[in-house]
């Protein structure tokens, strides 16, 4: 039957809204609710990545979209193909990064009846979506659509999820192409109150302990160069939360480094003798703050961040800022246009010759002995890559260890996952910032448990040629947890001992991706050398000390300044 002139079916409507928004990448897996929509898009320019696990598919569309800066997209089938999202999508949410998820549904006249691969995904999701629609008419599907994309990448981002039914994708429809979106009901606020600006001006000015401490946030509104001018106006010393790490140039003498349980000796310390916290683009995560009660308690708190609901929600704060990260710290570099900073000067020199007093502590500083120790693998990578590469973690020592001993001079070039923690993250976000940075070396710190959870990505990168790089950090140990149990249940190592783990050698020449060991402190940099200058997908397998701990670290219901140093 010939279709209806000026008519496209539901999938069509699908490939010609992504198109409009700039879509040329799709990570997915295909199944049968969705099998129109892949042969639609089997006809469009846009690339498709096909993943090995639909939760792979989401951590690639997370790093594609940290490391391009556009929203992330994925397309898997209904039931177990989307509730296998369901991680993903946590991350993301925790970690507000743009990612429209479309997942295929049974048709609509079968939703409520058991159907096979039937499942609410919509109610499923719904905690961790910033919105999510089930389409049950074709006629709305391309202004959901478009709303998805706005909401994604608009206030504070985060992932939107669109369930589309079988017949809904099938079905045709007169089309016109959707106006631009408003919505009444959101309207994010991008510039800050001026009045609660000059209250900040004259905080800044009265300060003579003051510290910034910048958040994700600061990367997701672009605003790093507005912020390290910020700093290096001010004087002030800047530390970051996980998720802000490159926001402010790693190397810069003002830099303090991380905060929080394996933050710096040096920014836990200077949190903790403040007399202004400026909080640009956080959360105030558990993570960062131990004791609430006594975080930063002598400081006044300014906190900037998009999300209204972020504010007072975990820490109280003396200035609250509502605004873009970009935008508010314009505005804050154009006022102190007018401040001379020549008389603070004196009293800022005694705060930074403070610092630079904790910064000589050494609570960094460790013994390389005949063992590999894993901070020297990620010194050596440092040193080897200086600084350029793209880093993703796993999640564990190996993230906390990547923190602290990769020096990031540049925003999306560290990507972790930060507030979900979830292991198996590293490889399939590597998969994604190399589509997205197809130049760039992207590196995977990984542990042995963690690159466990998502390996079969490994045949994604080779299918598409993608010559990710992986550096695994082999205590044969689920790291973090025997870290716990040392310190805090004598040594009972209750079920993390993974002296059974694979030939990581022999796993990836399996997969076809070269493989290389190091178990000596002499093999690491040879072997850096040569994965790292390797065409082609490579996994290093590092064995490190088995029982070496990741300090700083504050213990759960102490306060920053109460760190474990050894």
């Amino acid at each position: 039957m010939k279709p209806i002139e000026n008519t496209l079916t539901g999938a069509q409507i699908l490939m010609t809204i992504l198109q409009e928004e700039g879509v040329d990448t799709l990570f997915g897996f295909p199944g049968g609710a969705v099998i129109d929509i892949y042969d639609e898009l089997a006809r469009t320019p846009i690339r498709h990545i096909l993943v090995r696990h639909e939760q792979g598919a989401v951590h690639a569309a997370d790093g594609y979209a940290r490391a391009s800066g556009k929203v992330g997209v994925c397309l898997v089938t209904s039931g177990p193909g989307a509730t296998n999202t369901v991680t993903g999508i946590a991350s993301a949410y925790m970690d507000s990064i743009p990612l429209v998820i479309i997942t295929g549904q049974v048709p609509t006249h079968l939703i409520g009846n058991d159907a096979f691969q039937e499942v609410d995904i919509v109610g499923i999701t719904r905690p961790c979506t910033k919105h999510n629609y089930l389409v049950k008419r074709i006629e709305d599907l391309g202004k959901i659509l478009k709303e998805a994309f706005y909401i994604a990448r608009s206030g504070r981002p985060g992932p939107v999820l669109v369930d589309i039914p079988k017949d809904v994708a099938k079905n045709r429809v007169a089309y016109t192409p959707i106006e631009p979106i408003r919505l009444k009901s959101y309207n994010p606020t991008y510039r800050p109150n001026m009045w609660q600006l000059e209250k900040v001006i004259s905080l800044i000015r009265e300060a003579r302990r003051p510290m910034i401490f910048a958040g994700g946030g600061v990367i997701l509104s672009k605003g790093s160069q507005e912020l390290t001018a910020f700093a290096r106006k001010t004087r002030m010393p800047v530390t970051t939360s996980l998720m802000g790490l490159g926001a402010f140039p790693g190397t810069d003498p003002l830099c303090l480094g991380m905060i929080g349980m394996h933050g710096t000796y040096r920014a836990n310390m200077a949190t903790g003798a403040c007399d202004l916290l400026i909080a640009v683009g956080v959360r105030f995560d558990d993570r960062v703050t131990g004791r609430t009660d006594a975080f930063a308690a002598q400081a006044k708190i300014v906190h900037i961040d998009i999300d209204p609901t972020s504010i007072r929600k975990n820490v109280q704060v003396s200035i609250p800022l509502v605004g873009d990260c970009r935008i508010t710290l314009s505005e804050l570099n154009r006022l102190i246009e007018a401040i001379d900073f020549g008389d603070l000067t004196e009293q800022r020199r005694c705060w930074l010759d403070q610092i630079d007093q904790w910064k000589q502590a050494g609570a960094l500083d460790y013994d390389q002995t005949t063992v590999i120790k894993p901070q020297y693998v990620v010194e050596t990578l440092y040193r080897l890559t200086k600084g350029q590469a793209i880093i993703t973690t796993e999640v564990g020592q190996n993230q906390m260890w990547a923190a602290q001993y990769y020096h990031f001079d540049h925003p999306d070039h560290f990507i972790t996952s930060g507030g979900l923690g979830v292991m198996g993250f590293g490889l399939p976000a590597a998969i994604g910032a190399q589509v997205a940075k197809p130049g760039k070396l992207v590196v995977d710190i990984a542990g042995d448990g963690s690159i466990q959870m998502n390996i079969q990505e490994m045949a994604t990168a080779i299918q598409y040629g993608l010559p990710v790089k992986v550096v695994i950090l082999n205590n044969r140990y689920l790291g973090m947890v025997r870290q716990w149990q040392e310190l805090f249940y004598d040594k009972r190592y209750a079920c993390t001992n993974m002296e059974h783990a694979p030939d990581f050698v022999k796993l990836a020449e399996a997969y076809g991706a070269l493989g290389l060991r190091a178990t000596t402190p002499d093999q690491v940099e040879s072997v850096l050398t040569q994965g790292l200058s390797s065409p082609q997908a490579a996994i290093m397998d590092f064995w490190v000390d088995r029982e070496e701990c990741v300090y700083p670290m504050v213990p759960a219901g102490a306060t920053l300044t109460e760190m474990l140093l050894i």
